[in-house]
């Protein structure tokens, strides 16, 4: 039997996570094609699925039609366990096939703290960990992402990895697995030495690392002929490779739950703590009409009611104000929110928050990372007090009402005066807010400074577990009541990121070490583990302090020096003793720093100088109260697969479905508009259901016709309309009455005795846990009837009556004596609802 049709499947955290075939997914017949591609995210769906790198391979790679690329992620630890203990494979969304029977898997490492959530994957597809361990040539483990910019901690895990951008490398490894596939009698290593001639594709096994008596690398020598350096891949413009606009649309809410553009790739400010900003150079935006276009495309083919413009510093790309007021012109009638992360303070116009703020105010967000001028001298952070209280000062006269404060503590040079002043900056700001009362208005983050490879800092030790520990209970106590909340990371996983963003491969036996003894989602606080990570490093005999507490030498061979990101270790060297002697750099936008990664002839700093150019359209206009408006009220059914969403999770999608359909919603007013609609009752996660409704109130500019077939074609398999009826003169008190419900539990005598007990019952207590602690609820109250239906089944109907209500199986469970597992394992339909309005009742069946 299929997972998503297992008893046990409903009752996993987040069952919605597991599904597949959403909106927009791409599913292709595997007879069909010549290379499989697993895209493999090493965490869960709704973090994954936030990741734009993702959605840009899903769909380059899905372009080709040899080609058929799916995804994974890594489940979450309810679902390992039983996936272990019903000896079931890890698969795909898309096709639900192992991922064994892929000829590509590829991991998307975005930082350190993922590589234990690669193991299980690989664990739970039956794929031995390290790449000399694996004979056969498929499938062919790849990894890509930031932290492959130090590959070595983790690189015996992977027979190839993509050092840089994928939008051209991870094609041209398909093309030449295609091709090896298709001779046949190529071999394992034969394939890899093709691979190691794609740029930016670095070949683990064909390196011999050697270590000094000290622990320190003596040489990283190349085993194949001509291929000593790997240089990363750079795709010189990015609006030369098509953007993602119908992106897949997610039942569950994620991280960042919205339809993301990315407006510029790399930076040009130089902040020498900032890996991305070196190892992503050169600056490269977007054309203004290019996000235009995308972003209406994208949402009309998502239904994303949030737009957001990515970039490591939003507020530098050069034409960001005429794109703002064009897209808020475009969208505000639509109720889309915009938002701009990485903002800089000192590229900040003021006049951007009107255009920001025309549909609501998004998160603001300020990161200052130190709390005085002198030490963001240091890290060449072109930034000043004065800089972050005015901004604060005009953010908060703009209407928001909460501001947010990134901190590191650990920064070279960092003293106690430092610290102190983080706490007096975040005074200074909070007092911008004016006003009084107890609600924060202001949030202040603090994380340990991780140095990390190919940036200036790359030589420093980083702040040791007890001092990190204590400089943030000084900012704590500092900060402690009025208006301000302070949040930190936890100084125990910064300690673990350190220990792999500079680390050797000596530390692959404590990663599959520590695996081992149960390391898992190690990015979550309540999943992280320290004593387990301490026992790994003790019983190896290795020790961390190796990798955090010394100075390198400026002579040392570091584990990553094979690896070319662009920038030079010469230049990387200047920028370390500029930062000792507190001087700037100035932004490479104005003049070439000489850095290394520019060449001045294929590659450069791509800048837009457009902002004549966009067309000058006048904003959509908004509706008023003048407009006449319908109310519809919508019939459907939800089952099979889609019995596992929750309530909440149907909301979006008929939310998300409505905009794509193009209805002219009606919204809400204040803070958050929503769409005015109403369901008339919320179905327990895993319950079936023949009748359900909800009441939508839209714009009356399309007849019922067209809505309707408009919005049957955007509602994902399992939910259908069954009926839409005007009800805009109807009775607004309308409410269901009582459901009916067919009930079968498969293999399970229910004895009538039982059933007759409760009937003739005047009052059934059940305790039932909620929100508000321990409820007890009379069950004999709510159900109206209650029949067996030999040989398995039982028909329930139940009553809509005021007060806190129960679940079908929370009845049935209690009422039959029945085990979690068995109540667990009922099949439940909902087969009508009865509606009572005034003296009459109607109902359909």
């Amino acid at each position: 039997m299929p997972m998503l049709e297992q008893p046990w499947f409903s009752q996993i955290k987040r069952p919605s996570r597991y599904l597949g075939n959403e909106i927009n997914a791409i599913k292709k017949d595997p007879a069909a094609i010549d290379v499989s591609v697993a895209l493999a995210f090493p965490d869960v769906y709704e973090v994954g699925m936030s990741h734009l790198g993702l959605k840009i391979l899903y769909r380059i790679l899905n372009r080709m039609d040899w080609l058929a690329a799916e995804r994974a992620f890594c489940p979450w630890i309810d679902l390992e366990k039983e996936l272990r203990e019903r000896k079931l494979p890890l698969t795909t969304l898309e096709s639900k096939r192992p991922l064994a029977d892929f000829d590509i898997i590829g991991f998307s490492l975005q930082h350190e703290l993922t590589v234990t959530n690669v193991l299980t994957m690989l664990d739970l597809a039956g794929i031995p960990f390290l790449g000399q361990e694996r004979e056969q040539t498929f499938p062919l483990i790849l990894a890509g992402g930031p932290a492959c910019f130090n590959p070595e901690p983790f690189a015996s895990f992977f027979d190839a990895m993509v050092i840089g951008d994928g939008e051209e490398v991870l094609p041209e490894i398909c093309r030449t697995v295609r091709d090896a596939k298709l001779q046949k009698r190529e071999g394992k290593r034969e394939l890899l030495s093709k691979l190691a001639q794609i740029p930016g594709v670095y070949i683990p096994a064909f390196f011999d690392v050697k270590y000094n008596r000290d622990g320190t690398i003596s040489a990283i020598d190349p085993l194949l002929e001509g291929y000593g350096k790997v240089k990363k891949a750079l795709v010189p413009d990015i609006d030369q490779y098509p953007f993602p606009t119908d992106q897949v649309v997610p039942y569950t809410e994620l991280i960042h739950d919205r339809l993301a553009i990315e407006i510029t790739r790399g930076c040009t400010r130089g902040c020498r703590f900032c890996q991305a900003g070196m190892v992503y150079r050169p600056v490269r935006e977007r054309k203004p009409q290019s996000v235009l276009n995308y972003a209406e495309e994208g949402l009309n083919l998502t239904g994303f009611d949030d737009l957001s413009l990515l970039s490591l510093s939003s507020g530098d790309y050069s034409c960001l104000g005429p794109v703002l007021k064009a897209l808020m012109d475009k969208q505000a009638r639509d109720n889309i929110a915009l938002s701009l992360p990485s903002l800089r303070v000192d590229s900040l116009d003021p006049a951007w928050f009107e255009q920001i703020k025309r549909v609501r105010k998004t998160g603001f967000t300020i990161a200052p990372e130190a709390g005085n001028d002198r030490l963001r001298g240091s890290i060449n952070k072109a930034l000043t007090n004065q800089d972050i209280l005015r901004m604060a000062r005009a953010v908060y006269g703009a209407g928001w009402n909460l501001i947010k404060l990134y901190f590191m503590i650990g920064l070279p040079g960092e003293t106690e005066e430092d610290l102190q002043d983080i706490i007096r900056l975040s005074k200074e700001v909070i007092r911008c807010a004016g006003g009084q009362g107890k609600r924060p208005k202001l949030n202040v983050s603090v994380a340990t400074f991780v140095p990390k490879s190919h940036t200036p800092f790359m030589w420093v030790p980083q702040l040791s577990l007890e001092e990190s520990r204590r400089r943030i209970r000084i900012i704590q106590d500092g900060l402690r009541g009025g208006r301000i909340r302070v949040k930190w990371n936890q100084p125990e996983m910064s300690w673990l990121e350190g220990i792999f963003a500079r680390g050797d491969r000596r530390l692959t036996e404590i990663l599959t070490g520590a695996w081992h003894m149960g390391a898992r989602f190690d990015a979550w606080g309540e999943c992280f583990d320290m004593d387990l990570w301490q026992e790994a490093f003790e019983r190896y005999r290795l020790a961390p302090d190796f990798y955090l507490a010394r100075t390198r030498s400026p002579e040392e061979f570091f584990p990553w020096d094979h690896i070319t990101a662009g920038v030079t270790k010469d230049y990387l060297k200047r920028e370390w003793k500029r930062s000792l002697q507190g001087k700037a750099t100035p932004d490479c936008r104005f003049q070439c720093l000489e850095c290394g990664v520019c060449d001045h002839e294929k590659i450069d700093p791509v800048l837009c100088n457009e902002k004549g150019i966009l067309p000058r359209t006048p904003p959509s206009p908004l509706k008023d109260s003048g407009v006449p408006t319908k109310r519809y009220r919508i019939t459907f059914s939800k089952t099979g697969h889609a019995r596992h969403l929750s309530h909440l999770e149907l909301m979006r999608v008929f939310m998300r479905a409505f905009k794509r359909a193009g209805l002219d919603l009606v919204y809400s007013k204040g803070f958050h508009p929503m769409p005015k609609m109403a369901f008339d009752a919320a179905l327990p996660v895993g319950t079936e259901s023949i009748q359900e409704t909800l009441v939508l109130q839209v714009f009356d500019t399309l007849p019922p016709g067209p809505l309707n077939e408009g919005l049957k074609s955007q509602l994902p398999e399992g939910i259908r309309i069954l009926a839409l009826e005007d009800v805009t003169h109807g009775d607004r008190n309308s409410k269901p009455s009582e459901s009916h419900y067919h009930v079968t539990i498969h293999g399970q005598h229910l004895d009538r005795h039982f059933l007759d007990d409760f009937l003739q019952s005047d009052s059934f207590p059940i305790n039932k846990e909620g929100k508000k602690g321990q409820q007890i609820v009379n069950a004999r109250a709510l159900v109206k009837s209650m029949d067996l239906i030999p040989p398995d089944g039982l028909e329930l109907v139940l009553r809509h009556i005021p007060g806190p209500a129960l679940k079908p199986a929370e009845i049935i469970q209690a009422v039959f004596h029945l085990n979690d597992q068995t109540a667990t394992g009922a099949r439940i339909l909902k087969t009508m609802q009865v509606r009572h309005q005034g003296k009459e009742e109607e109902h359909a069946q």
